[in-house]
């Protein structure tokens, strides 16, 4: 508790919970629909506005925003206009996000200060600005959510049901990439781009495994993701070990216990569980 008269140790602990609020909220869906590869797709091509950030001198998280959110609808334009494999495009983004990054940093002259952190994280460097950021698009996440929540919960569980019942699934699965890349941005500054995709999963796998009701999935993740980074921050400090690694390892660790300690004997088919959806979305 003495730490938190430092304002970097205060600014870190608001910046890890609104990145589990994020998780909690985000991670869910991710989980749900299996596009966890997707989401990693995202995280890693915004690689490429980090360095174009440091090339026009600007906050490399803005970069990071615009490429993030370039990357989800062109993922959608693809799903809807092509034939191509969504694997092969996000191989595709991934690289080219990547290589952007590389070239742009390796064309600003000095040294780009903070780019381990921007990779690996490190949330004891997240400044106020940045907070004010994270703050705004958690905002924005969640406000989304809480007004299409019906929509994504069919969409999520059955999008053969969603477009029956006539829910623009199209719109709603370009809405929902756009929502992970935001949430990307929020994550960066805390794991990094490397690492967002365990942060983003972990809670919400673990909460998967426990209820089938995805609001109660939210709460769970939220509460887990509050966990993991407090404790993965708490064992940084005290080891004097890299941060946003530290949250990471915590988290997946934690993951293997339950694992361990918690074998799905109760598992339910897929079958099950879809009808068990579709009344909950009826009720």
């Amino acid at each position: 508790m003495g730490l938190l008269q430092f304002e970097f140790m205060r600014n870190a602990l608001i910046a890890g919970i609104l990145a589990s609020v994020v998780c909690g909220i985000i991670g869910p869906y991710v989980v749900v629909n299996r596009i966890v590869f997707i989401s990693g797709g995202i995280s890693h091509a915004a690689f490429g506005g980090i360095g174009l950030g440091y090339f026009l001198g600007t906050n490399p998280i803005w970069g990071a925003l615009l490429f993030s959110l370039a990357s989800a609808l062109s993922l959608g334009a693809v799903r809807s206009w092509t034939t191509l494999r969504p694997d092969t495009v996000i191989g595709i983004l991934w690289a080219i996000g990547m290589a952007l990054g590389v070239i742009f940093i390796g064309l600003t002259p000095g040294y780009a200060p903070d780019l381990f952190g921007y990779l690996f994280g490190n949330i004891l460097t997240v400044p106020f600005s940045d907070i004010i950021v994270m703050l705004t698009l958690c905002a924005v996440i969640i406000l989304v959510v809480f007004l299409l929540y019906n929509e994504l919960l069919a969409f999520s569980f059955d999008s053969e049901f969603a477009s029956v019942v006539g829910i623009p699934v199209g719109k709603l699965y370009l809405l929902l990439l756009c929502l992970i890349a935001l949430s990307v941005v929020v994550l960066i500054r805390i794991v990094g781009l490397i690492l967002v995709i365990a942060l983003l999963t972990i809670p919400a796998a673990i909460s998967a495994r426990l209820t089938h009701s995805l609001k109660r999935m939210m709460a769970l993740s939220v509460l887990l993701g509050i966990i993991f980074t407090l404790c993965g921050l708490w064992l940084s400090v005290t080891l004097n070990l890299a941060s946003g690694a530290t949250i990471i390892l915590f988290s997946g660790i934690s993951f293997l216990i339950f694992l361990f300690f918690r074998p799905e004997h109760h598992k339910k088919d897929v079958t099950q569980k879809r009808l068990a959806s579709n009344v909950q979305i009826h009720k």
